[in-house]
């Protein structure tokens, strides 16, 4: 299983576990419930807990409270249904971008099938608004990704001039060390000063292939 996959998967599970969460009796401990997650979430994160599985954690963490809070406070009539705006867009930036495209399918889906009764307009409209946000967390979220791949780039590449240089100056300076220590005329001074030049012209050849 790709690792988009499973976290696909673990989200779709998130979302309908808090679809089934408001018909059981736990519903009346909802803010208790959201404050356990949180402090959770703050551990987790306080004492490097789970570490390379972080943003997957708290990925769930955020979506079973906001979809907790939306779907006991009224569903698609919740005045926080707004948060699920936030959450897609956590989402894209926390996990992959094409996340946010699974989590607003299973979103809409879920809530199509249980609207009560004959679905108005009004009530599709919020439901239709969601897949209207997904391109715009979709671009920010190949953005992020973009940004984060030049950045270790070019963390890579001043390792990698650091690395040149350290070898190449303490090689060079090793030899100039021994020239002097030895020095006993011209013949030495002509060997240091070939050295430098020697350690010229090599910087200046890595600075041309950067």
């Amino acid at each position: 299983m790709t690792k988009e996959l499973l976290h696909a998967v673990l989200l779709v599970l998130s979302i309908a576990l808090m679809f089934v969460f408001p018909q059981t009796p736990l519903r009346v401990y909802e803010l208790e419930i959201a404050a356990g997650l949180f402090i959770v979430l703050f551990a987790v994160r306080k004492f490097s807990l789970f570490s390379k599985k972080t943003r997957l954690f708290e990925s769930i963490i955020f979506t079973l409270i906001i979809m907790g809070i939306v779907n006991t406070t009224g569903g698609i009539t919740s005045p926080y249904f707004f948060l699920i705006y936030f959450l897609l867009f956590a989402l894209t930036l926390l996990l992959e971008p094409i996340i946010s495209i699974i989590t607003t399918i299973t979103l809409m889906i879920f809530y199509v099938f249980t609207i009560p009764g004959t679905a108005t307009v009004s009530q599709l409209i919020p439901i239709f608004s969601l897949a209207l946000m997904t391109p715009f967390a979709l671009i920010m979220g190949n953005e992020y990704e973009e940004t984060k791949r030049l950045r270790n780039s070019m963390n890579a590449q001043t390792e990698n001039t650091f690395l040149f240089l350290s070898l190449l100056i303490k090689n060079h300076l090793k030899n100039i060390q021994e020239q002097l220590d030895n020095f006993v005329g011209d013949h030495q001074l002509h060997s240091i000063q070939k050295s430098i030049s020697a350690m010229r012209k090599q910087i200046d050849m890595f600075e041309k292939e950067q």
